[in-house]
């Protein structure tokens, strides 16, 4: 496997940003890791970091790059800080960013990551589940699937009416605009789900876990009620467990076994 730290310079955001990317390369005398075989092109995660967090914590926290080439699969962990993989209402592009520049500058980088809608997924946990079912929701064209880990599911009845729960006082209105612009709107989860299929889209599969101690637990049952009335392809799972590395690097592997990857071409 190889793992590749990339600085380049974002015409999104308009600034120099980061992402880590694990390509599984055959290394048959690597020990204690398996030999996935040669292929031309190889299926991609977009794996997505919390609201604490960067582009380089799934790999410090988890085994990530062991999973990814048991699976055979490349990873791309981009990183938005604070900005909720929005493109906030006063601040930075970060969904036209890690929903179109990301996948289409690493794919100019490496020509091994498929370009193919079935074989681009999308994965994060907390503030990066929220993220993932955003950008499949938004741009199901481009994401066939994606999981949620303790994800943030309804931004509008839980995130942005704790006007103290921000690092400023206009932290969730930066990012988001007023209740009422989020609500029904692009941002706000419950609105994409209930208008989506109006344009013929494809629906991406959806797979969501969460911890029966976690915090946002009620958001994750009341969201699974609501992808399953809709009749959604939706796989759930809950253990005991709470907001926390230590479920999410276990959880993060059933999310792997989930992907609907494909069969590995030949060489």
């Amino acid at each position: 496997m190889a793992l590749i730290h990339v600085d380049f310079f974002s015409e999104a955001l308009e600034m120099s940003t980061q992402v880590e990317v694990v390509l599984p390369v055959a290394a048959g005398g690597q020990i204690g890791i398996s030999d996935v075989g040669k292929r031309n092109t190889y299926p991609v995660l977009y794996l997505l970091h919390g609201m604490t967090d960067n582009h380089t914590t799934w790999q410090r926290n988890t085994s990530i790059e062991r999973y990814a080439v048991e699976k055979g699969i490349a990873v791309v962990m981009p990183g938005t800080r604070l900005g909720w993989y929005t493109d906030m209402k006063y601040g930075y592009r970060y969904f036209t960013h890690v929903c179109q520049e990301v996948p289409d500058v690493c794919r100019r980088f490496f020509p091994c990551l498929s370009d193919r809608r079935e074989d681009n997924f999308v994965a994060g946990n907390s503030m990066g589940g929220y993220g993932a079912f955003k950008l499949a929701l938004r741009a199901p064209e481009r994401f066939c699937a994606a999981a949620s880990l303790s994800g943030v599911m309804d931004v509008y009845e839980n995130t942005t009416k704790r006007h103290t729960s921000g690092p400023w006082p206009t932290y969730w209105e930066d990012i988001f605009g007023t209740p009422e612009e989020l609500k029904g709107s692009e941002n706000d989860l419950y609105g994409l789900v209930d208008r989506f299929g109006q344009k013929g889209q494809p629906r991406p599969k959806l797979y969501m876990w969460c911890g029966t101690e976690d915090g946002l637990y009620s958001q994750n049952t009341a969201m699974r009620d609501h992808l399953k009335e809709m009749g959604w392809d939706l796989t759930y799972k809950e253990t005991p467990g709470d907001h926390s590395w230590k479920y999410w690097d276990r959880e993060i592997r059933s999310v792997l076994e989930w992907l609907p990857a494909g069969e590995k071409e030949e060489a």
